[in-house]
């Protein structure tokens, strides 16, 4: 089974300014592929595969175009993945699964350099170290968290932040667990709490501690700062590009505010790995799931920045994933399914239930927490998919 590791690195001096000229080429090349698809398509209405886009790249535009050379100075294979990525951003769209692919800017950092394991001496892990094909040997920040005599089939390195991180894509043998299992459990998800249980286990919002005020509040801060600094640039009529010492300040600004949104991210990451893992550790038969419209509730313009936050997405592919491991059924509940309407005691239908109403009260006499109802229900459901 194919496993990923994903690491902080401490690169030398050398291997930053190749990791920036490999970023840098791969991010060109994957607006290029976009912008030269838009192009060919009004002019002869159809669409450049990634890989005719390449021959056409080595072939004919590279060599009459001198002034690109420096596109050849990086890993090819780094440079093909970013093209193939392309493509494959346009095959969701023909489906129907994402919107049309935006071109990708340099200040986002979402671009990662591809190196492919070519032959034996390619990836090769010590308890400390990794050698990176074209970058050399590259030490680790943390020791022994990546298996030594795994086998690794290729690997990224991308930056956040002004840090540096390796995701390793290995083959190793995971032990399933077929110890014995107690009944299957329900998981509401919400925003006044990020999940209730059917057995009684509730996790807090997490972006309602002090912690992540705190930051948010920072974070706000920093970006005032940030505008400030290009409105000053606008008023004394100045190009970004000119004014070396006050670039180097607005970068500095940009790496502060990068930082505090890389630390709110790790914040949640970490608690949705925390809140998984306790789950896993219930060792229930089974666990039911609702099949969330968050594309529906990012709409609502009142919601939209708290459904972002709970990172529900993230949180069912890691239960799935972990589920597997521990042969946990998951299961996954229809979104119409009236799970907060429906009486868990005597089966009664609520049609009038407000969201208002935190507490749900039957005509049978059962008054309890609506988001408790909603996980029981969930655990008795009878209609719903295996993910």
């Amino acid at each position: 089974m194919k496993k990923a590791y994903k690491i902080e690195i401490k690169p030398t001096k050398e291997q930053i300014v190749k990791i920036h000229q490999t970023i840098g080429v791969c991010r060109f090349l994957y607006n290029f592929y976009i912008a030269h698809n838009k192009e060919i398509y009004v002019k002869e209405q159809r669409f450049v595969s990634g890989m005719d886009f390449s021959k056409w790249l080595n072939n004919e535009y590279i060599p009459n175009n001198q002034d690109k050379d420096w596109i050849k100075s990086v890993s090819s294979k780094a440079t093909k993945q970013a093209i193939m990525n392309g493509e494959k951003a346009f095959k969701k769209f023909f489906k129907g699964e994402s919107g049309f692919p935006k071109f990708k800017k340099k200040k986002n950092q979402d671009v990662k350099a591809y190196f492919s394991k070519n032959n034996k001496t390619d990836w090769v892990i010590e308890r400390h170290k990794v050698k990176v094909p074209t970058l050399g040997w590259i030490r680790l920040k943390e020791f022994g968290y990546i298996p030594v005599n795994s086998i690794v089939k290729s690997g990224t390195i991308s930056q956040k932040a002004d840090r540096y991180y390796v995701s390793i894509l290995v083959e190793e043998d995971i032990k399933i667990n077929n110890k014995a299992y107690s009944e299957g459990i329900g998981v509401d998800l919400g925003l006044k709490d990020f999940a209730i249980c059917s057995n009684g286990i509730t996790k807090k919002n997490i972006n309602k501690t002090k912690t992540v005020k705190k930051s948010e509040k920072k974070l706000k801060r920093e970006q005032r700062k940030l505008s400030r600094k290009y409105e000053s640039l606008k008023i004394r009529n100045k190009n970004i590009k000119e004014g070396r010492a006050t670039c180097q300040n607005i970068q500095k600004q940009i790496v502060k505010v990068q930082k505090l949104h890389q630390r709110l991210t790790n914040i949640r990451t970490d608690y949705i790995n925390k809140t998984v893992n306790e789950l896993i550790k219930q060792k229930s038969s089974f666990i039911t799931i609702e099949d969330l419209n968050i594309k529906g509730m990012m709409k609502n313009k009142h919601l939209a920045k708290a459904v972002a936050g709970q990172k529900f997405y993230e949180f069912r592919t890691k239960l799935i994933s972990k589920a597997k491991q521990n042969n946990i059924e998951i299961r996954i509940v229809d979104r119409f399914y009236p799970s907060s309407k429906t009486c868990s005691y005597c089966g009664a239908y609520k049609k009038d239930l407000k969201l208002s109403d935190r507490i749900y009260k039957c005509s049978c006499g059962v008054s309890i927490d609506r988001d408790l109802n909603a996980s029981i229900n969930l655990a008795n459901a009878k209609e719903y998919k295996i993910a």
